[in-house]
């Protein structure tokens, strides 16, 4: 119904299509008021517009102004067909079902001033393509003559043999628009992006990605377009054989068939689209009206899907007026009579609108074809007749309000409801002589139009694409593992103090913590086991290999085993001189026991690796990365490594204890973690402890009575994270007062390019008259050297005896095989942290080691084997038995409170240390029972080096160490 609220504005002009009589011009104002209701969603019904002259010798007139209103809309650019050809056929419905099936064609809609795309008709293409097959199957089909070659043959397979020759389209047409092979792209592309994603998150390089779904749209679009005589790959997923599965129109299929289609059932859905067909072909076959209705109900539901507002283009927004036909000429010969016939006919027998309105003209002497007209009589004469225009919206209104009852079956000659017949007067065909003006809908580009568009589209995609882009750097920047969408973020990357990057946390996934270690230069020497600086193993060879128990666990033990979390150096950088043979050694440890626990235990053990930098100078985010990874997994119970004391050993042991993990560290001597932390447990001696023992050697090398003079010599941590050597420092300075040495000013010296600057410091030690007797050397093994190059060249100290005391990181020295050297008259005592040759006898450690670990197949190892004398490897082993031994107790994996709680009850005997006992470890207090050496480190003759233990203690053994057992001779 008119509102008038809803009157367009007038139309400005200046196009072709202006109105040229009066009777246009109303029309054409009708026509603009419909379209501005459609265009507000009051979707108004769209009736079939008769027009007819009241004298037969207007008719030619009649036709020009269809062609009139015609140009007007197309000038206001509505999507517009018009019907002037007279179309082939034996009847006069055939002819008019020609005429739909020219209206298939997207081009026969609009030209290029239409707004937004093209049409589209799958539904009526698909009926089309039906009709072609049943026209090239012949007069044979569907009961071929007994004796000929398709008697032998089934009618329906013979149907669905020609669809998939004619690829289930409508004969000589295009097989793509778009000139590429790619028609079926509305399934085609999204199956493809699927597999784009799916790699993506599976944390696939982009190019993978991108490549797999390339590779999947080729696979698919050969399949669907390149293999002859098949059916479409994605047939039943298409939205016309959705329709063609559920429209009512069609008479059900065989009742012992599938009537549905299904995304997740597509062998039952072709059986039902197969069945389908087959009726409706028959159907085709006998003629009558059913082929003409089902393609006037296909264009219908077609234009109702091209103007569907909640579709995901939002099209029907994008095209705010209704399509339009226009038939300047409907009569028999061209089928235009039976086209509105079968067009009333369908619409009364389904219940939704469709767009579509039909502009058509009739010869005076067809109008009693159409049976019906809102003007049932001629209205009483009145002083004032009201105008034609004004006439035009009352006969509008009548009609829409008597649809409703005109579409009842039971009323009476009731044929045509949705025809509303308008006879036009003489006097309204006349020419006018100036152009009136005219209404016309509002031009206004929708919304939708504009913020749902292609422009958008693609400037949306641009800006997630470069959004992605640079979120995939900031992946790449941040994260060891990331792809386009997604990172593995228990490992992240950290600068070196050089400016390299080394990868911190948890190696969990595909991260590999030796793929971010210095690539060695060509022509490098090959590792061997007899090799002065590094083990015969690679850290990469021990990660594949715990990557593999690993797996072997977690597939076959589920619930049966406990996960512990090796936290060590495991980066390197020869700028600075830092090595990783540390972390290597330590991690071997872990994975023989991890083997050897595998092998013989019922519960399994599976181990993290995690790394914490350069000489674990980013161990505060690796313990964070640790805490982060343990709250979503509760088979973590414990972390064993952070071997050395830095200032952000603090902060690292209380993230780990408010994360509920205890620590179990072979080779961390600080004194103040177990005094401070519930849950530090470590096997190597403290610093201070350390000094007390070497105190021992001390004394002997004071004489009574005599002033001697002694320093600490010490490395500088100003700008360092190094706790150890302030603590070396702190005790060796106090312990020296104790034997009453007459103490120097302490000396810090600092590196240069990763060297000591030594030679200053020497200078002034070596001060004839000053020279101290005694050195107390806190600083670390790599600078033993330097430091014996300037005290056997400096005069002063050059040739004198001089005794050099210092603390166990010495331990990983290399003397007897030459990697380090002595001044001469210098004797160094050092304390070592593993007591291996006395517990060699009662341990096998040593079998395990030649059997599990990489490069040792076939040595018969002891306890100064180069690979395992430095008691690193030994250390670790033993806390991870420990830390085992605690989370397994009564062969049951325990949780990780209770792990901590029986870490206070371990004491394990055959270690390669000794027997591991936690039993009398006060709470917030030392314990006893370390293993401890103190070794003598002499230059022979030949400028070698000589080895001596001066004395020892296994691990588990609480008797004190004495003056008189640690004679130096």
């Amino acid at each position: 119904m008119v509102n008038a609220d809803r009157t367009p504005p007038d139309c400005p002009g200046g196009h072709d299509g202006r109105p040229e009589s009066s009777a246009a011009a109303h029309l054409q104002d009708q026509l603009e008021i419909l379209i501005q209701d459609f265009r507000t969603s009051a979707e108004p019904p769209m009736p079939v517009f008769v027009v007819h002259a009241q004298e037969s010798a207007d008719d030619d007139a009649v036709a020009g102004l269809v062609r009139q209103l015609h140009a007007g809309q197309e000038a206001h650019r509505t999507r517009c067909a018009v019907v002037q050809d007279a179309y082939e056929g034996p009847t006069e419905v055939r002819r008019a079902a020609a005429m739909v099936r020219a209206l298939s064609d997207p081009k026969k809609w609009g030209g290029p001033r239409s707004v937004y795309r093209r049409y589209a008709f799958p539904r009526l293409r698909l009926v089309h393509a039906i009709d072609d097959a049943v026209a090239a199957l012949g007069e044979s089909w569907p009961a071929p003559a007994p004796g000929s070659p398709e008697a032998a043959q089934d009618p329906r397979q013979r149907l669905l043999n020609q669809l998939a020759q004619q690829r289930w389209r409508p004969k000589n047409t295009a097989r793509w628009r778009s000139g590429l092979p790619l028609f079926d792209m509305a399934h085609i592309l999204p199956a493809s992006l699927v597999t784009v994603l799916a790699a993506l998150l599976a944390r696939s390089e982009w190019y993978v990605a991108v490549g797999a779904g390339l590779v999947f749209l080729f696979l698919l679009t050969v399949l669907n377009y390149a293999l002859p005589g098949r059916a479409p790959i994605f047939l039943w997923l298409r939205r016309e054989s959705r329709w063609f599965m559920t429209t009512t129109f069609l008479r059900a299929a065989d009742q012992e068939e599938p009537t549905e289609v299904s995304l997740l059932r597509p062998v039952r859905s072709w059986k039902a689209i197969a069945a389908r067909a087959y009726d409706v072909a028959e159907a085709l076959e006998a003629g009558g009206d059913f082929h003409l209705q089902l393609c006037v109900l296909a264009l219908r539901e077609d234009l109702r899907d091209n103007h569907r507002r909640w579709s995901w283009d939002l099209r029907g927004f994008k095209r705010p007026r209704p399509p339009m036909l226009f038939l300047p000429h409907a009569d028999g010969r061209n089928g235009g009579i039976e086209l509105i016939r079968a067009v009333s006919d369908v619409r009364s027998r389904r219940s939704e609108l469709d767009p579509l309105l039909v502009v058509a003209a009739v010869r005076s002497h067809d109008v009693p074809r159409l049976e019906r007209s809102v003007v049932q009589t001629t209205p009483a004469p009145e002083t004032a007749p009201p105008k034609f225009g004004d006439r035009l919206r009352t006969w509008y209104r009548e009609w829409a309000h008597n649809l409703r009852a005109e579409q009842s079956p039971s009323r009476e000659r009731s044929v045509l409801p949705w025809v509303m017949r308008v006879p036009l007067p003489h006097d309204q065909l006349v020419p006018i002589e100036e152009h009136r003006r005219h209404l016309r809908a509002s031009a206004r580009p929708t919304l939708a139009r504009l913020v749902w568009a292609l422009h958008t589209l693609v400037l949306v995609i641009a800006l997630l694409a470069v959004g992605t882009v640079m979120r995939a750097d900031a992946l790449r920047d941040r994260y060891c593992s990331a792809s386009v969408l997604t990172a593995n973020r228990d490992s992240r990357r950290e600068l070196t103090p050089d400016g390299g990057t080394e990868c911190i946390g948890i190696a969990t996934d595909d991260v590999r913590f030796a793929d971010w270690l210095p690539v060695p230069e060509p022509g490098a020497e090959v590792r061997t086991l007899t090799a002065d600086d590094e083990p015969p193993w690679t850290v990469d060879d021990l990660e594949e290999r715990v990557a593999r128990q690993n797996a072997d666990v977690v597939a076959h033990h589920s619930g049966k085993y406990v996960t512990v979390v090796y936290a060590g150096p495991l980066s390197a950088d020869p700028a600075s001189g830092s090595s990783l043979v540390k972390g290597a050694e330590e991690l071997a440890g872990v994975y023989l026991a991890q083997a050897v626990i595998n092998e013989n235990s019922s519960v399994k053990l599976r181990v993290l690796i995690a790394n914490g930098g350069v000489d674990l100078g980013r161990q505060k985010v690796m313990a964070e990365q640790i805490a982060a990874y343990a709250a979503h997994d509760p088979t973590v119970v414990g972390v064993v490594g952070t071997g050395r004391d830095l200032k952000s050993s603090r902060a690292t042991t209380r993230t780990l204890m408010e994360a509920g993990l205890p620590i179990v560290s072979g080779t961390n001597s600080a004194t103040y973690l177990p005094r401070e932390f519930a849950n530090w447990f470590s096997l190597a001696a403290t610093d201070e402890w350390q000094t007390r023992q070497l105190g021992l050697i001390a004394a002997q090398l004071r004489t009574p009575g005599r002033r001697q003079y002694a320093l600490v010599l010490a490395r500088d941590t100003a700008k360092t994270d190094d706790l150890y050597t302030d603590e070396q420092a702190r005790y060796g300075q106090r312990m020296l007062r104790r034997h009453g040495f007459t103490l120097l000013d302490q000396r810090r010296y600092t590196l240069s390019g990763g060297k000591p600057a030594l030679r200053a410091h020497a200078q002034e030690i070596c001060t004839v008259g000053r020279v101290p007797s005694v050195i107390y050397f806190a600083g670390r093994v790599e600078d033993v050297d330097p430091l014996m190059t300037q005290l056997g060249t400096q005069p002063g100290c050059a040739g004198k005896p001089l005794a050099i005391l210092t603390g166990d990181d010495l331990s990983k020295a290399d003397f007897a095989g030459g990697g380090q050297s002595l001044a001469p008259k210098v004797t160094l005592y050092h304390a070592a942290l593993a007591e291996l040759q006395t517990a060699a006898t009662r341990t096998g450690f040593y079998l395990d080691a030649a059997k599990y670990l990489p490069g040792l197949k076939d040595h018969r190892l002891r306890f100064d084997s180069p690979a395992l004398a430095s008691g690193q490897t030994a250390l670790a082993h033993d806390a991870t038995r420990a830390l085992f031994w605690a989370a397994t107790r009564d062969d049951r994996p325990q949780s990780r409170a209770s792990t901590w709680v029986n870490l206070r009850n371990v004491k394990i005997e055959g270690m390669a240390t000794g027997t591991i006992d936690f039993t009398r470890a006060p709470l917030y207090g030392d314990r006893a029972g370390h293993s401890i050496v103190l070794k003598e480190v002499r230059r022979a003759r030949d400028g070698s080096s000589t080895t001596r233990v001066v004395c020892s203690r296994t691990a588990g053994d609480t008797d004190r160490l004495t003056e008189k057992e640690c004679r130096i001779g």
